[in-house]
């Protein structure tokens, strides 16, 4: 082999250990523009036939960790705007949809991406959430929300409390092999309530036993990894301060999950979304240069 060719075939070797390269963060913010529509709102995925504010909202953080611009920014607004349900303060994942706790969130996390002042929401959005949070995925969802704006809610204590009770003797949560995935869940949950766990080293260190053969992090009955589990497991990892023991195996997770039209899907082999291709950009944001 040339000594050119050879160093090409480094860079392609390293790339996916590296991160991504300009070209490629390149690419993968056209895919997401790709996905706005003239409402300003941005598709899930390719065969999405209307914006919602799931897509939107990932759309909009995963164009920011590569280093994008959303363009359509005032149309963007409006629609985001226009999922809100001022009847119960909630939002929802279209215009005229039905709130939830989960899309209020969402939403709230959305104006603050975009820059819209959130004063004049945040009243009716915290009581609805407060009033409306019953599961677990509500209660994690909505802590994520109260975190973006800064804020507490009325029932920020009980749900600490209830949080800290779930947790295991050494800080973690959930049995067996559905700890690494309820841990990366519940422990952020808490740590973003103003909630501790009890041993952070033990928390890291059982993360790091659980990180797969693959490189990713997955649910308990899945053969593989998933970038939706990998993303909970690693916000955990970056409010303990700590990376992956297999950082760089984690990399090449993600690397396998991205397509060719820039954007990644939530597992290798399934088809690029807005959400899938978040979860890779905040994870490598995450990570970092190494």
């Amino acid at each position: 082999m040339n000594r050119p060719l050879a160093i090409v075939f480094l860079v392609a070797l390293l790339s996916p250990v590296l991160g991504q390269t300009p070209a490629e963060k390149k690419q993968s913010v056209a895919y997401l523009v790709s996905l706005q529509t003239k409402e300003g709102g941005f598709r899930i995925d390719a065969s999405a036939k209307e914006p919602s504010l799931r897509g939107t909202s990932a759309s909009l953080r995963a164009i920011k960790y590569f280093g994008g611009d959303p363009g359509k920014l005032a149309e963007c607004k409006a629609f985001v705007l226009s999922c809100h349900d001022e009847k119960s303060g909630g939002f929802a994942d279209r215009p005229g949809a039905r709130p939830d706790v989960i899309l209020t969130s969402v939403g709230l996390m959305a104006l603050v991406e975009l820059g819209v002042p959130t004063a004049p929401y945040e009243k009716a959005a915290i009581a609805y959430m407060a009033k409306n949070a019953k599961k677990f995925e509500e209660i994690r969802m909505a802590a994520a929300g109260l975190e973006a704006i800064g804020k507490r809610s009325e029932k920020n204590t009980a749900w600490v409390d209830e949080l800290t009770r779930m947790q295991n003797s050494d800080g973690t949560f959930g049995k067996g092999k559905g700890i690494p995935r309820a841990t990366g869940g519940a422990a952020a949950c808490l740590l973003r309530l103003g909630g501790k766990v009890k041993d952070e080293k033990a928390i890291l260190a059982t993360l790091d036993k659980g990180q797969n053969d693959d490189g990713g992090f997955g649910h308990a009955e899945a053969k593989g990894s998933d970038l939706e589990t990998s993303y909970r497991v690693l916000r955990t990892y970056h409010m303990l301060k700590g990376k992956p023991a297999r950082s760089k195996d984690l990399r090449r997770f993600i690397a396998k999950c991205r397509n060719e039209d820039g954007g990644y899907g939530v597992s290798p082999g399934a088809t690029s979304s807005a959400s899938g291709t978040y979860f890779a950009s905040i994870i490598l944001h995450w990570l970092g240069k190494e």
